[in-house]
């Protein structure tokens, strides 16, 4: 059996870290600031990350904090000291499930990797060329030579690689995203990495996607954003 999904895994493809531990921006090819707080419970690790920005005295107390969070059995139950978090640094509560994938299962048909971003962005505008690489693999099903389903890797460390999915509006309901997921994580395994996926609780078709492809659960992530979470590294709040 090779290496396997962990909290601290899934910590480490999210985010990057400055000397001292602290979030320095997310691993995307526009990296953003990411959340001031951030919490991932498993089974048998408990894991935690603070912003760079957040001031000195407010980490001590979040790490001292979370140093009391144990492992947990129940993946929606939120942390213990959820309420001291948001009395400390405010923000919005972001939650959700992180799986991971079964050591085998069959390879979709009619899905192609893709390093064409125009044929992406018919029906994905937002996609621009300079980030295809950041973003591979990127596994698509098309329709006349455009894709209508998307997987790639939202972030990517050299261990393991996130999922991102998106299906055009038009197209949905069909069972694409399970396709191009399947084929995504088999690329990824490829590539000599970890494929994960991770959604949040009110995402019913992603947790419907995890639920077809027979992910397993193995902890639950807990994070505060501010207004300055999404901003890309480099612009100030």
């Amino acid at each position: 059996m090779g290496p396997v999904a962990t909290p601290r895994l899934h910590m480490q493809t999210l985010f990057r870290f400055d000397d001292a531990g602290l979030i320095d921006g997310t691993r995307e090819p526009d990296a953003v600031h990411g959340p001031v707080f951030w919490i991932a419970r498993g089974r048998n690790e408990c894991v935690w990350a603070v912003r760079r920005d957040v001031p000195k005295r407010v980490q001590r107390e979040l790490q001292r904090l979370a140093g009391d969070e144990l492992p947990v059995a129940d993946f929606q139950a939120p942390p213990v000291h959820a309420r001291r978090y948001r009395a400390l640094i405010g923000g919005e509560v972001a939650a959700g499930p992180a799986f991971h994938f079964p050591h085998s299962f069959p390879e979709p048909t009619g899905v192609v990797l893709a390093n064409d971003v125009g044929r992406l962005l018919p029906h994905f505008p937002d996609w621009r060329a300079d980030e295809v690489d950041g973003r591979t693999p990127i596994a698509t099903v098309e329709r006349d030579e455009r894709a209508i389903g998307v997987c790639c890797s939202a972030r990517k460390s050299p261990l393991a690689a996130e999922a991102g999915l998106e299906t055009a509006p038009a197209f949905r309901g069909h069972g694409l995203a399970a396709r191009v997921t399947s084929a995504w994580a088999l690329a990824v395994r490829s590539s000599g990495r970890i494929p994960l996926y991770s959604t949040s609780w009110d995402n019913v078709a992603s947790l419907a996607v995890a639920r077809k492809l027979g992910l397993t659960m193995y902890a639950s992530a807990w994070s505060l954003n501010d207004a300055k979470s999404r901003q890309p590294v480099g612009q100030q709040g």
